[in-house]
């Protein structure tokens, strides 16, 4: 992707943060979400004991897990990590060694219809409870997050103070959930958390010693750019992310899908890439199944065979690494010690998914549809759904003016779409990007005021 073409990306991606409406790249048509009938020929025996010591056992396991957004439309990155820390409890990890980063605005927010209560699919149990409260609100920042992965109390600002203490033998599971663009991710705070730094803190904590493996699943647009390019082999680090460096990731459960959310729910519940691994997780027994097998499970889930409503997820960094089985970082739900699979056993998929970047506009609308009609809630509703979709064109149109001032009316069009070949990582200056990024969202008010 050229310089300007990145910078112009991530900006979108920055306004539309702050005002919620980021604006899709795909229209929501053509075939409806397929599933293999058949999960089980992804599945064989793992081999068990790439990590195990001779009674069997492993090093301690850590999580870290975050939500990287707030805002009720936003309700499914929470009840994803939710859902996730419940799994990791099942499994046996102690809430010493589960680190959650969460705004914490959604449990009792005004607009839920389970007041204390966050379910992560249409029948699902309530995922809210008991989670560990270790940074919330304005504690939820990338500085938090990258010491709680270093294990650096000291430069840990309010929440909990927990950390990941690792040693050497242990093993790591990091799982992020919010919204994404070309090389950053979202946060609740400021600053967002850019992929060189990222990168940096994962090879710093690799050179520290305090880890025999890590992984790390993501969930968010433009995932596959956090790491292509950018996450070397030998850092013993295996990533998988939602959907390449180019495209959006998906929500599920969403309001008009099939499965639906509960009829009083007006948000989606869950993301695609993030619901497909935690409900095989949720089912199997982990120390028969290995990352490799969950990731081609996921991936077909979310990918949907290339129809309009998926993506392709990706894995990098050590690839050798997915054939430890996944109890090695999440340990394993007793209860599913003698589950086998059967030629019958799939996922159910939903008829269709929700492009990200759309599920505000979903949550507006059915907010409107389903409001009384005159009253105070449906014109709230109305208005909001009014504003996003004027300001997301008017975005766009503002993107499309500046490619044409700057590289005429022809040759605008193709520069801001332009990305470089895969395999290289988004920019090479990345100071540069950040430098214009930040300079551009000072003057981002000319942006959001019509001509």
């Amino acid at each position: 992707m050229t310089r300007l073409a990145t910078v112009v990306a991530v900006l979108l991606f920055f306004l539309v943060s702050i005002s919620s409406s980021a604006t899709g790249t795909r229209d929501l048509i053509g075939d409806v979400l397929r599933l293999p009938s058949e999960a089980s020929r992804f599945f064989g025996a793992g081999d068990g004991g790439a990590d195990q010591q001779e009674d069997g056992t492993v090093g301690t396991r850590w999580a870290v897990l975050i939500a990287g957004s707030n805002g009720y439309w936003n309700y499914r990155h929470q009840a994803d990590i939710c859902h996730a820390y419940q799994l990791l409890k099942k499994g046996g990890l102690k809430d010493e060694n589960i680190v959650v980063f969460m705004y914490d605005d959604i449990a009792y927010n005004e607009e839920n219809p389970r007041r204390g209560v966050i379910i992560n699919s249409p029948h699902g149990d309530d995922v809210y409870k008991g989670v560990p409260k270790d940074y919330t609100g304005e504690d939820v920042t990338v500085n938090n997050f990258f010491a709680a992965i270093l294990g650096n109390k000291t430069a840990i600002t309010g929440g909990s103070g927990k950390v990941v203490d690792s040693g050497p033998n242990d093993h790591i599971f990091i799982y992020y959930s919010d919204h994404g663009g070309p090389g950053v991710l979202g946060m609740p705070t400021s600053p967002y958390i850019y992929a060189d730094r990222l990168i940096e803190v994962l090879k710093k904590k690799h050179a520290a010693g305090t880890y025999q493996s890590l992984v790390f699943y993501l969930e968010a647009c433009e995932s596959g750019s956090i790491f292509e390019g950018l996450l070397p082999e030998g850092l013993n680090i295996f990533a998988t992310t939602a959907s390449n460096a180019e495209e959006s990731s998906w929500g599920t459960y969403c309001p008009g899908e099939y499965p639906s959310p509960p009829p009083e729910y007006e948000t989606c519940l869950g993301d695609l890439y993030s619901v497909a691994w935690m409900e095989d997780s949720d089912i199997h027994n982990l120390k028969s199944e290995t990352l490799h097998q969950q990731y081609e499970l996921v991936k077909s889930r979310t990918a949907s065979d290339n129809s309009a409503y998926g993506s392709h997820v990706m894995q990098y960094g050590d690839i050798g690494l997915s054939k430890n089985n996944l109890f090695v970082y999440m340990g394993t739900n007793p209860a599913n010690d003698n589950y086998t699979f059967m030629p019958q056993n799939f996922f159910r998929p939903s008829s269709k998914a929700i492009n990200q970047r759309d599920a505000d506009l979903v949550h507006f609308w059915d907010k409107f549809r389903k409001a009384p009609e005159g009253s105070p809630r449906k014109a709230q509703a109305q208005k909001e759904f009014l504003e996003a979709m004027s300001h997301r064109m008017h975005i766009d149109e503002s993107m499309k003016l500046i490619g044409k001032l700057l590289f005429g009316i022809k040759k605008g069009p193709e520069v801001l779409s332009a990305v470089r070949p895969a395999g290289q990582p988004l920019v090479d200056d990345w100071d540069c990007l950040k430098t214009m990024v930040i300079l551009l969202s000072n003057v981002s008010l000319i942006l959001l005021t019509p001509f």
